[in-house]
């Protein structure tokens, strides 16, 4: 006579249960899938974004605590927003501030400083509001590019930007310790703002990447997402730059 083991599942409690999580450009794409896995994993959530509408859809989809519709990189509506938070937060996710493409020489010393500048003064803006606001351990976690570290024609302020932002967040990651500082570079990421870019041209770039990289898909926000809270919870994390570009890099593409 033979009895048959029962399993019983492993029940593993939510790595961010209690927890405050902010992301600042929480309404679409990498932000929004961000905002899902950290609601997963039990975070309470603040959703900040530039348009009110699709912000207020991700808010009632996650029972977000609050919600702000403002310009991140208008330093006083910046610095207004964290003003307001309700204190202590855990984790600030930024997806805000965008790539400047274009030939250095065409650009006038107006255009060539913002987008030499905007995304620094934008992670030192936010790394000065929000640090004071959060419980030792928690995370800044910023969004740079990893494929933009290529020089190339019309790349030349991304490229200098992208090589640059790893050790801006080393050094913040040393000024507003214990409060951790952490950079996610990612290749080409299947969202949004991919789709907006590259219009009709998406389907022909999505084929090239299944085709040459060395994981045979595209990488979609939920792969960003997913690193993003492992940041969040491993607390021996910063300082550091993570690509995550499912292999571009090495091939070119």
């Amino acid at each position: 006579m033979s009895s048959a083991s029962i399993t019983t599942p492993i029940r593993r409690e939510p790595e961010l249960l209690g927890q405050t999580v902010v992301v600042i450009g929480g309404s679409s794409g990498i932000g929004l899938e961000t905002a899902r896995r950290a609601r997963a994993e039990g975070a309470k959530l603040i959703l900040a974004g530039r348009k009110p509408e699709p912000l207020q859809h991700a808010a009632r989809e996650m029972e977000a605590l609050r919600t702000k519709a403002f310009d991140a990189t208008d330093p006083a509506q910046l610095a207004q927003f964290f003003r307001e938070l309700p204190a202590p937060i855990d984790h600030v996710m930024v997806t805000a501030g965008r790539p400047y493409y274009g030939r250095l020489l065409d650009m006038d010393s107006a255009q060539a400083s913002r987008a030499l500048s905007e995304r620094f003064l934008l992670f030192l803006d936010i790394a000065r509001n929000a640090a004071p606001k959060m419980r030792p351990g928690g995370t800044l976690i910023f969004m740079g590019d990893a494929g933009g570290r290529r020089p190339a024609l019309g790349n030349g302020a991304e490229s200098t930007v992208a090589v640059a932002l790893p050790p801006l967040i080393a050094n913040l990651a040393l000024e507003v310790a214990p409060v951790r500082v952490n950079l996610i570079a990612a290749g080409f990421v299947d969202s949004p703002l991919s789709a907006s870019v590259l219009g009709g041209e998406l389907e022909a770039r999505r084929n090239q990447l299944r085709a040459t990289l060395p994981i045979r898909r595209v990488v979609g926000p939920a792969d960003v997402a997913a690193l993003a809270v492992h940041i969040m919870t491993n607390t021996a994390l910063t300082g550091a730059t993570y690509d995550i570009d499912g292999g571009q890099q090495f091939v070119g593409a």
